[in-house]
């Protein structure tokens, strides 16, 4: 049983009083909040998760065309290949992109809404598809070694291509519907970046993932070692220093 209040003074007390909280996503036919249409990538909207207000993505909130594709609402746009390729320059032909996104498998979903939330406005993480942490390499730093206490795997901490909700959310609900152990760090696409601070990346888990992560927690180095007691202090100081 994972308590949510619990994970929340231990998140803290491993990273420090003042850390960013990570957020939540999930489907839903109901929505949580009202939210507008969203031009261009909706990730603009996560500044506002991020200070606590959620917010419900459907096809009438987010304009991207690859955005509600890879949040599982429509199908690929024709558009998308020749857009990638040609006008992004992310891939060296549109084949290319083809050949990703067959392969990536960008499952559909029957839900009317995707949701984010920051955790502290949750009462319980069921139905949660995946958490995801804004982190400084600080933080990631202490993610990644907790994610790796009890993994061998070295596709553990998985980082590929795609674009910022492909990376954050596709990869991570097809990793949680297999039940899977991976978990990604994202945010490495040009065209997501300028929505968020520039020591930012993302690190995301699924709840397949985090239901085990969380019994690991306070037994990893993130607690009562001399390494990570260092790093804490820096990531405490900094939060302190005037914004």
């Amino acid at each position: 049983m994972i308590d949510v209040k619990v994970f929340i003074n231990d998140y803290k007390e491993a990273f420090g009083s003042e850390t960013e909280l990570p957020l939540a996503f999930w489907y839903s036919d109901a929505s949580i909040a009202d939210t507008e249409k969203i031009n261009g990538c909706f990730f603009k909207a996560l500044s506002r998760v991020r200070q606590g207000t959620p917010i419900s993505l459907g096809l009438d909130s987010i304009t991207c065309g690859g955005g509600k594709f890879y949040t599982g609402f429509t199908e690929m746009p024709e558009r998308v290949p020749n857009f990638v390729s040609l006008k992004e320059r992310y891939k060296q032909t549109p084949e290319m992109v083809i050949e990703f996104i067959e392969n990536l498998q960008v499952p559909r979903t029957d839900k009317k809404y995707l949701n984010f939330s920051r955790i502290d406005n949750l009462d319980s993480f069921d139905k949660i598809e995946g958490i995801l942490f804004l982190a400084t390499p600080d933080i990631l730093s202490g993610l990644t070694t907790w994610a790796y206490f009890d993994n061998n795997d070295e596709d553990g901490v998985h980082s590929g291509f795609g674009s910022g909700c492909s990376a954050i959310v596709t990869q991570t609900i097809l990793e949680n519907r297999r039940n899977g152990r991976r978990t990604f760090i994202g945010l490495f696409d040009p065209s997501a970046r300028p929505y968020f601070e520039e020591n930012i990346l993302s690190y995301s888990i699924p709840m397949s993932r985090f239901k085990e992560m969380y019994q690991t927690m306070r037994k990893s180095c993130l607690f009562d070692t001399h390494a990570w007691g260092e790093i804490r202090e820096r990531i405490i100081n900094r939060s302190l220093q005037p914004r």
